[in-house]
């Protein structure tokens, strides 16, 4: 697995990873059998561990379908009626919330990783950001999570309702994507070996932080061309501080 520290200031560093794991294989908590007697059943739709494996299988299938909408590209983004075009602009908001975490959720499942850095600075001070950026992740979305679960809770009967509960299934979507973060930046910190490779193309990013937007624009884009990741320009352009 590698992972990308991009400069975005002159001493501002972001984490960035563009492989995606495959969604975790899980079976519909929703197909499994219900007791006989109401209130068995009650308790059974009620029991806060299929409730939760029960968003995490939802969770994967929206990771799965925001995911090939961000493959198909911009060309089908036009295709079919209004609805089509809201949910595929529902899609895309998914992707994004991907792209900020798509590093924390893949490092759940990682032993090892490549952090390649810009060669202007040292491994030690690259892997010392790293740690301190992670960190910083991992309070920031263990705060949230608590906050999202409270908020959860509070929908809980939306979420259980059949139909498009999309506050329901709003804070449910973050209160699972706050867990994995939160478990994959503490994998990052405490179980993760991390090798470190220097990077000219990285460096070179930063000097495009002194140019123009167009420039700094056509500089990103050759330079993720060369790494060969597709989305590096437009992650580089939204968190450049300029």
């Amino acid at each position: 697995m590698d992972v990308f520290l991009v400069p975005v200031g002159r001493d501002a560093y972001e984490l960035y990873c563009e492989h995606v794991d495959e969604p975790e294989a899980h079976d519909d908590p929703s197909d499994e059998p219900l007791p006989e007697t109401f209130w068995a059943r009650l308790g059974f739709r009620l029991n806060p561990v299929r409730i939760f494996r029960l968003l995490k299988f939802r969770f994967h299938l929206m990771l799965s379908e925001a995911e090939r909408e961000r493959r198909q590209g911009v060309a089908a983004r036009a295709e079919g009626g209004w609805m089509q075009r809201v949910r595929r602009r529902s899609m895309r908001w998914v992707a994004e919330s991907i792209a900020e975490q798509r590093l924390l959720w893949n490092l759940r499942r990682h032993d090892t990783a490549t952090l390649l850095y810009p060669d202007d600075i040292g491994a030690e001070e690259a892997i010392a950001i790293t740690r301190k950026q992670l960190s910083r992740d991992f309070g920031k979305h263990q705060f949230w999570l608590a906050i999202d679960s409270l908020l959860m809770v509070g929908s809980a009967l939306l979420i259980l309702v059949p139909g498009p509960n999309i506050v329901g299934y709003y804070f449910a979507f973050r209160v699972v994507g706050h867990f994995f973060s939160v478990r994959g930046a503490a994998r990052g910190l405490k179980v993760v070996t991390w090798a470190q490779q220097p990077s000219a193309a990285l460096t070179e990013l930063r000097a495009a932080l002194a140019l123009d937007p167009a420039g700094r624009l056509r500089q990103a884009e050759e330079i993720a061309s060369r790494l060969q990741l597709d989305h590096l320009a437009t992650f580089f352009l939204r968190t450049a501080i300029t």
